[in-house]
């Protein structure tokens, strides 16, 4: 039967003491579908918010106040490793098997088995990260939102200087939350910015472009977006939850949208309320159809919003202890080659590593590519052949090409308008001689 698993952590002392809780649990796995249920536990972990990441295989957990993260193995339920850094880690994410790491004093830090930091960019802490498989979205109390490359981030070259390739800071008070949707289309991509100013902007953040603002009786502390980017869904400070559709009866993005772009729009209307006991969201997640919202509350409730119906809440769980993160895990999994077996704990500089993977699927009787490179001398003449093919090729870029033409279209229109304008006056000229003769 297929299940949905969502991931929760908790920060800060018991509320009350419940001897149902766990003793020094900080991190739980849930069952959402077809019963909820809370099936392990992991201990002695602290989690402030942004700072939860869960692969196939590990729970990446950076620490309150702290510049440590706790590693655990899912397989075995236990830690297997406590990494320490430079700085405190104030936001976390893993974007396949690349950790990133928000710090305290304004820098990103890439983490496989080398680690790279880049330059503060931001002036304050970076608290909230998105990424894409081709960029990284960072957040910051400094009110600036940076988009990084992360091929760039990720570049051998030690000489390379890191730095974002667009700075978007239409905002005015610091970024609590940032979420983007995984389009490839540069013209379609969007993120979802919130910010302590009581607005939230919709980006094109590849071009810097803000599409539309919200504004919002109160700050809103968190957002998550809709699996196919059709609306997100905001807590605000004062306990309200909002649903905003970008692509309802009247659309806030595209052609058939009837404000102009850079005109603002007040969300007034809440399709929910948070019991006043259990205080204002502190983070949220949407199921993997769509259909269902959980929030996170510093109470230590779990709460489930219906969106079908857009119902009241119900409580799916009280960990005794303020939820801090809300991390879901795909049900159906992308098929990975390898699975990664330990972690690597990373270290500054290019010094060589070993990195254990298994095999996930027996190679005997398959040719598969990797099977071809094994048995191969040297570089296989097929991946050379592709290599060089690729080299010979020129650069396509999409918005440059698009560009060229137009400026190439109106030449030709001036072009045949002086054409047109020639054969004219060329006409009258000898109408005019023979009239003369």
């Amino acid at each position: 039967m297929l299940t949905e698993t969502y991931f929760s952590s908790v920060s800060g002392p018991p509320i009350a003491n419940n001897t149902a809780i766990a003793k020094d649990a900080g991190i739980y796995e849930h069952t959402l579908h077809p019963n909820h249920s809370t099936p392990t536990t992991l201990k002695k972990s602290s989690v402030p918010r942004s700072c939860l990441a869960v692969s196939d295989t590990h729970v990446f957990a950076a620490q309150e106040e702290k510049s440590t993260v706790h590693v655990y193995s899912r397989a075995r339920g236990n830690q297997e490793a406590l990494v320490t850094f430079q700085e405190r880690i104030r936001s976390l994410l893993l974007q396949d098997d690349v950790l990133f790491l928000g710090t305290q004093e304004g820098r990103v830090m890439t983490c496989t088995g080398r680690q790279v930091s880049t330059p503060a960019c931001h002036v304050q802490a970076v608290t909230c990260m998105a990424a894409t498989p081709f960029h990284l979205i960072t957040g910051s109390d400094d009110s600036n939102i940076h988009v990084w490359s992360i091929p760039h981030l990720l570049e051998l070259d030690s000489t390379v200087e890191h730095e974002p390739e667009q700075t978007l800071s239409n905002h005015r008070a610091a970024v609590t939350s940032v979420v983007v949707s995984q389009s490839v289309n540069p013209d379609t991509n969007i993120c979802v910015s919130a910010s302590k100013d009581k607005s939230c902007i919709i980006w094109n953040y590849q071009h810097g472009v803000a599409l539309r603002t919200l504004l919002f009786p109160s700050p809103v502390s968190c957002v998550c977006l809709d699996p196919c980017a059709r609306a997100f869904y905001a807590s605000s400070e004062d306990g309200s939850m909002y649903a905003i559709e970008l692509f309802a009866e009247k659309p806030l993005l595209g052609p058939q949208s009837a404000e102009e772009n850079s005109t603002a729009i007040q969300v007034s209307s809440a399709f929910g309320a948070v019991p006043q006991e259990a205080g204002a969201a502190l983070c949220l997640g949407v199921s993997y159809d769509g259909t269902i919202l959980l929030s996170g509350h510093p109470q230590g409730q779990i709460l489930r919003w219906d969106l079908s119906n857009r119902a009241d809440s119900t409580e799916l769980a009280n960990l005794n202890a303020s939820v801090t993160n809300l991390v879901f895990v795909a049900p159906l999994p992308f098929t990975r080659p390898t699975k990664t077996v330990t972690v690597v704990k990373p270290f500054l500089g290019s010094r060589a590593y070993n990195f254990t993977a298994q095999l996930t699927s027996d190679l005997a009787g398959s040719d598969t590519r990797f099977r071809k490179m094994l048995n191969s001398r040297g570089m296989p003449s097929e991946s050379l052949e592709q290599a060089i093919l690729a080299l010979q090729q020129p650069v396509s870029d999409g918005i440059g090409d698009q560009a060229l033409r137009t400026e190439n279209e109106e030449l030709w229109e001036i072009v045949n308008e002086q054409r047109a304008l020639q054969k004219k006056t060329l006409q009258r000229y000898v109408e005019a001689k023979s009239a003369s003769l």
